[in-house]
């Protein structure tokens, strides 16, 4: 029996210490914090969307970097895997719009005590509160770790599954690359990812805690189409978010870092210009002795009302009669194509996940043994991988978790 060090209770962690317990090691999970999974406790505002229930070919489609490089880990634990291990440990799941899978209680903290269960069915020994240094390598062959207190922890291998860079008060600060670095890995650009953007127009704080559903989202870098997808966002006081815009920063995310990108809302994608000035004519005509912000109000969302006149520099005030075919023109233009200058993104403390990372090329996709130094593993956030929401990235930390705890004494 070999000892197996995995630094990180997160979900990668966490499965990463289930498989290796399960090949018969001796394996020690150590977690910074009091609890594991205290990220994982946050996800989905509290409810935690744990996977999708997509077919596989699907999945990869929603993996934006180096999703060549999973097809193993994937492939050895896919999600219709996961859901029966959440199943199987006492947290049923359900499947929900745009096949995201949900404990069917809602509560993240289910799907937390489930994989708590499942460690102490394996007797993984967790050690809260303990914060690694560094890792004990000679020889290109990693030995064990040093805690902050100086202890020295000696083990077969190691599997660092220490997240990213998103959320730090989670405790995902960063360590893992440092560890990677000190055995001559190559760290990949991190920035925050699944993220909201800021936004330039005073207007859009004005609308302010606005969500919109069924708009169509397009985002331009000059005459150039980066992005371009229909679903749910969100204005806020300092620029856009929600699920539209929070898949948009994982597309645009090195654009928008070196310029401002023109984003357009087309507030109405199932009807054409001429069948939306019909239908603003048809409004006019139930109302045309009142005032035009009377006119439109069946269209638009009250906070937009005033906001949609000033830009088309038509009087709130002014009877619908008197509206002019190039008002109205202006009108159907702005709900068409409703302009929004996206300045940067918010930082990472707002970030879904970390984009960048240990560079895949470094490691080894059939095991997650690193290809510098002997029975050192990684899994999760801390690769240079990510994808849509949905589900995607924790498919990614549950499935290279697994491969890397089941692939340790396997070499």
């Amino acid at each position: 029996m070999s000892k197996v060090l995995v630094i990180g209770g997160g979900p990668a962690g966490c499965f990463a210490a289930i498989a290796a317990a399960e090949q018969g090691h001796q394996v020690v999970l150590l977690e910074r914090n009091e609890k594991i999974g205290k990220k994982l406790f946050i996800t989905g505002k509290g409810r935690c969307n744990l996977t999708n229930a997509c077919d596989t070919e699907e999945l990869f489609s929603n993996i934006l970097r180096n999703s060549k490089f999973l097809y193993s880990a994937i492939y050895s634990y896919d999600n219709f895997r996961v859901m029966d291990f959440f199943e199987q440990n006492g947290t049923p799941v359900k499947v929900e719009r745009g096949n995201r899978v949900f404990p069917v209680s809602d509560h993240s903290s289910d799907v937390i005590a489930a994989l708590k269960r499942s460690l102490d069915a394996h007797k993984v020994k967790i050690m809260y509160h303990t914060t690694v240094e560094k890792l004990m390598v000679s020889e290109n062959c990693v030995h064990g770790v040093i805690t902050a207190e100086g202890k020295k922890m000696p083990a077969d291998a190691v599997v660092i599954a220490t997240g990213g860079c998103s959320y730090a008060s989670t405790g995902s600060t960063g360590d893992g690359y440092r560890f990677a670095e000190a055995c001559g890995h190559t760290i990949k650009t991190c920035s925050p990812s699944l993220v909201p953007f800021n936004a330039e127009e005073e207007y859009v704080k004005e609308l302010q805690g606005l969500s919109l559903k069924n708009v169509k989202a397009s985002i331009y870098q000059g005459k150039k189409l980066l992005y371009e997808a229909f679903g749910e966002m969100l204005f806020t006081h300092f620029g856009v978010s929600g699920p539209l815009m929070l898949s948009a920063s994982s597309v645009v995310n090195d654009a928008v870092r070196k310029q401002p990108l023109q984003l357009y809302i087309d507030w109405k994608p199932a009807l054409s210009e001429e069948q939306l000035d019909h239908r603003i004519l048809r409004d006019f005509e139930e109302a045309k002795n009142r005032q035009v912000i009377h006119g439109i109000e069946k269209l638009y969302p009250s906070k937009f009302l005033p906001i949609i006149l000033r830009l088309a520099k038509i009087p709130a005030e002014k009877r619908v009669n008197e509206v002019t075919k190039e008002e109205r023109q202006r009108l159907v233009d702005l709900t068409k194509k409703f302009p929004v200058t996206l300045t940067g993104l918010r930082g990472f403390s707002e970030a879904i996940i970390t984009k960048g990372g240990v560079s895949v090329k470094e490691v080894n996709p059939s095991t997650m043994e690193s290809k510098l130094t002997k029975h050192l593993y990684f899994a999760g956030e801390v690769l240079d991988l990510d994808a849509f929401t949905g589900g995607f990235n924790l498919q990614i930390a549950w499935s290279t978790g697994y491969l890397a705890g089941s692939s340790i004494g396997n070499e």
